[in-house]
């Protein structure tokens, strides 16, 4: 697909990734429209493309079906960021919150195919594996796409609500014909993150000189944490190569325990803090790394950072933009919240 002059829809579009998409489509010469509500995206992250007339943005609801009709107007592609979603505090105790999701997605895949949009492109999760796979940390655990099927056992109400996006596109491709993809993202950090994920607590901990260091959970839970840039280019990609609604791991293969990234961080900072671990907090599935040699194999994608140079990447940013008393006023709610 030639992106030059495709009419874009990004929901979502002034979150973390979805204004690192903006970025990437926009250089590759797509027109850009943004809808936001801005209950968790930043205005701030997209604001000079709107200034300079790059980015045509509106802020409204999408469960509100007269916002996402006139969302889709015109549109060839829609990128489908847009959801009720935070870390894995807001996650376990958000469950309501996160259920909403269902409506949404529904009323935006309506709305595209009333309009006859030419592709969606979804951003769904790892939370839409079974959670009873990912429970032996003795295993060496890649998750593959063809995992996600009966018995199901999504992650929570916003696993389930993923799921059945994936599976209502699937049917949009089938029955009717109509161009759509899946993208699972897997533990997204880097610039512009927020703290209600784990990385960017992490940072904030170490930031705010936090002694003793909270770490929730025993510490061994394992992930796979991908740089947003490499999920950005993975989502493009099945924009350009993936027609028939099928599901796509976007995700590094490198297997990382939540200790040792918390130790790196304190080392790259300079900190020394007693670490308190916290196995009563929301933590997750214990085992948590994707599969990605179909996104090889289909799309030509293999992320391109590795973990470590991104935190010290993302460390690096958010030292540099943050300030302790602002950090310190937010962050203790924001590890539950938006």
């Amino acid at each position: 697909m030639n992106w030059k002059d495709k009419k874009i829809l990004v929901t979502g579009g002034a979150s973390f990734i979805g204004s690192h998409l903006v970025d990437s489509l926009l250089e590759k010469g797509a027109k850009i429209r943004v809808v936001d509500d801005l209950s968790s995206g930043r205005l701030e992250n997209i604001q000079h493309h709107i200034d300079k007339g790059a980015v045509e943005f509106s802020q409204g609801d999408l469960r509100d079906d007269t916002v996402t009709r006139a969302a889709v107007k015109g549109i060839h592609v829609v990128f489908h960021l847009a959801a009720d979603h935070g870390g894995r505090g807001y996650v376990d105790l958000h469950q309501a919150a996160c259920g909403v999701n269902l409506m949404l997605d529904g009323l935006v895949f309506r709305a595209a195919y009333q309009a006859k949009v030419e592709k969606i492109v979804y951003a769904s999760s790892g939370c839409v594996y079974p959670t009873y796979l990912q429970s032996d940390l003795k295993k060496e655990l890649y998750l593959t796409e063809e995992m996600v099927g009966p018995p199901y056992d999504a992650d929570n109400l916003y696993g389930w609500a993923k799921l059945m996006g994936e599976m209502t596109l699937r049917a949009y491709s089938k029955d009717w014909k109509m161009k759509t993809a899946s993208c699972r993202f897997f533990t997204v950090y880097g610039e512009r993150g927020v703290e209600n994920h784990a990385v960017i607590a992490m940072i904030a901990r170490a930031f705010i000189k936090q002694d003793p260091f909270e770490v929730w959970g025993t510490g061994e839970q394992i992930r796979n944490w991908t740089y947003v840039k490499d999920i950005v280019s993975g989502m493009i990609l099945a924009g350009e190569k993936i027609d028939d609604g099928a599901a796509i791991n976007l995700g590094t293969m490198e297997r990382t325990r939540v200790i040792d990234a918390v130790k790196e961080v304190l080392r790259y900072t300079g900190r020394k803090a007693e670490i308190k671990l916290q196995p009563h907090m929301p933590t997750g599935p214990l085992n948590r790394v994707a599969d990605n040699q179909l996104a090889k194999k289909l799309l030509g994608w293999e992320p391109k950072m590795k973990f470590m140079d991104g935190l010290h990447r993302t460390i690096d940013w958010y030292f540099s933009t943050k300030k302790p008393d602002e950090v310190k006023a937010i962050f203790h709610r924001m590890l539950t919240e938006r």
